[in-house]
């Protein structure tokens, strides 16, 4: 899960990001990312030079840089909490995904302002007027500068920091509680699943024509595969095997003209024929293929006892799918 934290100066954003290290999070700070990008430029990260960059990155490199660089960051299996989020283009991409929340941190300016007295950071306000300045510096409507308040609105939840840092940590390890099993990445369903696989399996795929690739799936477990290329032994399409495909790409003859034979397999044809290879029944099974079979695949999925047939693209060839209809070969065409 990725924890999204954003607040105003000194409502606790630092202090909520140390409690979710101390839960094993990794700390990603936005503010770190342009401070390396001022250390790469040999300046010194004052607050002014802060927002100068960040906003001169977002300007060339688009709002939401920060959280790209960021995203660039993040592992498998590991659980991160970003800080310094000042740009809603930032949250718009990290909204995206399954996994992530926009936690807001908020606290009374007088509490706020007494914490900046006390910690006494360099270049921290000295005095209302001035944290009132400095913030609204921070409330831009440009969408390459920080907008906080915009961001803050975002937030799907809001935390109040206006006690103690025990009670802050109590309400940041029920969140994670809360939240920990809600924010997982979505599994896809089976036909999404297996026809991403087949989208994979057209990568081999050594025709020049379109690429396509087929599985063949039999208790949701993959029992053959195929794309469309050359039979074994033989070169390549790609590299000069075949000769109408050749021609095609030379301009000699047009798609859809076949005075020269194709000594490709299709895709479909060659998942049914390693099958047949292997010793592998495909009586029951079902095809999951990137586009509609032709009508000589059709036959063969007929013969080949397959009951249903999962396409992602539809080609115009409408003889296969009428045979289709007549074998009682179930047909679907992904949306």
């Amino acid at each position: 899960m990725i924890i999204g934290i954003t607040g105003s100066y000194a409502a606790g954003k630092d202090t909520a990001a140390e409690i979710l290290e101390e839960m094993n999070f990794k700390h990603i700070s936005f503010s770190n990312l342009i401070r390396e990008e001022i250390s790469r430029r040999d300046e010194e990260p004052t607050r002014e030079k802060m927002i100068e960059v960040g906003n001169d990155l977002r300007f060339r490199l688009g709002p939401n840089v920060l959280a790209r660089l960021a995203l660039e960051k993040v592992e498998d299996g590991e659980n991160y909490v970003f800080t310094s989020i000042r740009n809603p283009a930032e949250v718009e991409v990290l909204q995206k995904r399954d996994d992530f929340i926009l936690v807001d941190i908020q606290a009374p300016e007088k509490e706020r302002f007494r914490r900046l007295i006390k910690r006494s950071r360099e270049g921290d306000p000295k005095s209302l007027a001035e944290l009132r300045e400095k913030e609204g510096r921070e409330k831009s409507k440009d969408p390459h500068k920080q907008q906080l308040d915009t961001v803050s609105k975002m937030a799907k939840i809001v935390v109040a920091n206006d006690k103690t840092i025990e009670e802050l940590s109590k309400k940041i390890h029920r969140l994670v509680e809360d939240w920990l099993y809600k924010l997982q990445d979505k599994r896809p369903n089976w036909e999404i699943y297996f026809m991403n696989i087949a989208e994979q399996i057209k990568v081999r795929a050594t025709c020049m024509s379109s690429k396509k690739g087929a599985i063949i799936v039999k208790d949701k477990m993959i029992i053959s595969t195929g794309y469309n290329g050359s039979p074994k032994g033989i070169k390549h399409c790609s590299a000069g095997g075949c000769e109408r495909c050749t021609l095609r790409h030379l301009g000699k003859i047009k798609s859809g003209v076949y005075s020269a034979p194709c000594i490709c397999c299709h895709s479909e044809e060659n998942a049914i024929v390693q099958a047949a290879y292997n010793g592998v029944s495909t009586k029951g099974a079902t095809m999951y293929t990137t586009f509609t079979p032709c009508t000589m695949c059709a036959k063969m999925i007929i013969n080949a006892g397959i009951k249903k047939v999962i396409a992602k693209k539809i080609y115009p060839d409408d003889v296969g799918t009428k045979l289709f209809k007549e074998a009682g070969v179930e047909f679907v065409v992904l949306k």
